[in-house]
């Protein structure tokens, strides 16, 4: 359960994130940043063509895993850039950002722009809310005491040693987001730009397939894919997992106001411009959740603003390194996955 010493009344919580939207806007934080944008898209589709005429140029050769390592940067980085588009960050006309979004996740990336908006719109409105966030539905894993207790058989046995786990299964990760998007392209439910959606992945899919085993061996091939999309799910999941794993998971019964419940559930990671641009802006997840549409450029920015007018409001407002944040988020899977959950631990 959260606790707060200052929750108050209904209409003086709601006025706390009026206050603070205001406070935002007058120091400019919500303004667009093309320059950086433009800078940032070029950096990453000109390393990744880059990349590809390297792959070419080099021919069958076993130096081809270093290519594999350094486009699955590159990859994860593209993601990066639709995630901001998908935040409506980048441009303010949602043809351009939907645009950017599609290009940089379906035939970038690898994965469904509109499955994933969908999926991480729910996860903002909700985070770390049992039955509502689906970011802590993830078979197999388990967030909560009650995911734990319903696991049987090989489940259960998994989600004892889970913290253990944990890093390992990333390794799938990018396969599994493939997967996933290709089911949502095929899949009957409605899907927006689903023509388009479906051709760029189908053009991600296959150049990337055709590119890989035209060139090189079948041995190396099989390396480069298991290189390439192993540390890409592995970048991907430890750029996310910090962000809220092993913060308070809320019930559905629980009425925070929309500034408590993106700060108290939201973790912030403390670092210089490198691990800024290594994580995509990311690690401010406090200020991002707070102002979604905030460019990534300015989330630096309005941190200390958001830290003081959390301070003067006694809400908590956690920040720590980025490997304490993994400590913590293995620590919380631990715990739930323990036969007896040990006091303190964040369930609910």
């Amino acid at each position: 359960m959260v606790s707060d010493t200052s929750l108050g009344t209904d209409r003086q919580r709601g006025s706390d994130y009026a206050d603070l939207s205001r406070q935002i806007r007058a120091a400019g934080l919500l303004e667009r940043r093309p320059a950086y944008y433009a800078l940032r898209i070029g950096l990453v589709v000109g390393s990744f063509a880059g990349l590809w005429v390297v792959f070419v140029r080099l021919g069958e050769s076993w130096w081809q895993l270093a290519v594999a390592v350094a486009l699955a940067v590159v990859i994860a980085q593209a993601g990066f850039v639709g995630h901001d588009a998908g935040h409506r960050q980048i441009a303010r006309s949602r043809r351009v950002n939907d645009l950017i979004g599609v290009v940089h996740g379906n035939l970038l990336t690898g994965i469904s722009y509109g499955w994933w908006v969908d999926k991480h719109n729910r996860h903002h409105a909700h985070p770390n809310t049992e039955g509502k966030d689906p970011d802590i539905t993830v078979a197999p894993l388990s967030f909560t005491t009650e995911q734990a207790r319903r696991r049987r058989g090989l489940g259960a046995l998994f989600v004892r040693h889970q913290a253990y786990l944990f890093f390992p299964l990333l390794l799938l990760e990018g396969l599994h987001l493939h997967a996933i998007s290709l089911r949502a392209v095929l899949s009957p439910r409605r899907l927006a730009r689903r023509p388009v959606e479906a051709g760029l992945l189908a053009l991600h899919l296959g150049g990337y397939l055709a590119a890989v085993f035209l060139v090189l061996s079948p041995a190396q091939a099989i390396a480069f894919i298991v290189v390439n999309q192993g540390l890409l799910g592995l970048y991907l999941g430890c750029s996310f997992a910090p962000n809220h794993k092993g913060m308070p998971i809320l019930g559905t019964d629980d009425d925070l106001d929309y500034l408590r419940r993106q700060v108290l559930t939201s973790r912030n990671v403390r670092g210089g411009w490198f691990l800024d641009a290594v994580l995509g802006g990311l690690n401010y997840q406090i200020e991002h959740h707070l102002f979604p549409s905030m460019p990534c450029p300015n989330l630096r920015r309005a941190r200390p603003l958001i830290q003081r007018f959390c301070a003067e409001r006694e809400i908590g407002y956690h920040e720590t390194s980025l490997g304490r944040s993994w400590a913590e988020g293995l620590r919380h899977l631990q715990d739930i996955g323990a036969p007896e959950p040990r006091t303190g631990a964040a369930t609910r």
